[in-house]
């Protein structure tokens, strides 16, 4: 989520942002309309008894969407504070698979960025942490702390738990390097986007017409609601990404393979 996205009811009582990881839980499970939302877009992607990987789970608000629908889960998210946290929110389920791993370009290690008053914006990308110095949007986040976190790969997972109905991938700058890890089509994916780097969102669409014949759909934000009616080319969507204003801030493209 980029931090202009972040909805009213994360500020506290005395009107100073709550911060770390009460704050993700305030601002990812109180809203029960954003909830609602969300789980009726994914159902158009995971059907009853599916899979459903969360790359970026943060504290698991998609993997409780995927639940509610009936899927399996398979959720990733490297903070480990965060992780904690889903930890404690989903490690019972016995329909969720937990690892505390990074996901990228090859298996091994990478140094995580942590935003220590906003985990949501922690990040593996040392670009993202350069462009937001000087973003407008990006202004008060600070990256005050460091660990080195394992890593892994799309084709990894894939090749251990299945090939997944759906994919979202919300990894702060870093999706390209995810997709990057991939080798096969897969049925259907989200992507995290922002303004700051849409040549990311370019390279992203650009990887998966590469490995297969793909259309696509794009939301803005926090609506969880697709902006188009029919979905279209990846000459069309790298273009309504590339005409969108600075103060769309972040948003999410959807592509699903087309047979």
């Amino acid at each position: 989520m980029h931090p202009a996205d972040i909805p009213d009811h994360a500020q506290g009582r005395h009107g100073t942002a709550r911060t770390g990881v009460g704050r993700s839980l305030d601002v990812y499970y109180r809203d029960r309309a954003r909830m609602a939302r969300m789980t009726a877009l994914n159902a158009r992607f995971v059907p009853m008894g599916g899979l459903a990987f969360d790359l970026g789970a943060h504290v698991g608000d998609r993997t409780a969407s995927f639940l509610q629908l009936g899927a399996s889960v398979v959720a990733l998210e490297p903070q480990p504070r965060v992780f904690r946290a889903l930890r404690l929110i989903h490690g019972r389920n016995p329909k969720v698979t937990l690892s505390a791993e990074a996901v990228g370009a090859a298996p091994g290690s990478i140094d995580l960025f942590v935003n220590t008053a906003n985990p949501t914006v922690s990040t593996v990308s040392r670009d993202l942490v350069t462009a937001a110095r000087t973003a407008p949007g990006w202004r008060g986040q600070v990256w005050d702390g460091r660990a080195r976190v394992p890593m892994t790969t799309l084709d990894l997972l894939v090749s251990e738990y299945g090939t997944p109905d759906f994919v979202k991938i919300d990894v702060e700058g870093h999706e390209f390097d995810v997709l990057s890890g991939l080798s096969t089509p897969l049925p259907a994916l989200s992507f995290e986007f922002t303004t700051l780097q849409r040549p990311i969102a370019s390279a992203c669409i650009e990887r998966l017409t590469g490995l297969g014949r793909y259309e696509f759909n794009w939301s803005i934000g926090e609506e969880h609601r697709l902006r188009r009616e029919d979905w279209i080319s990846a000459k069309d969507i790298t273009e309504e990404i590339a005409a969108l204003p600075e103060a769309a801030n972040s948003g999410d493209v959807f592509a699903r393979r087309v047979s």
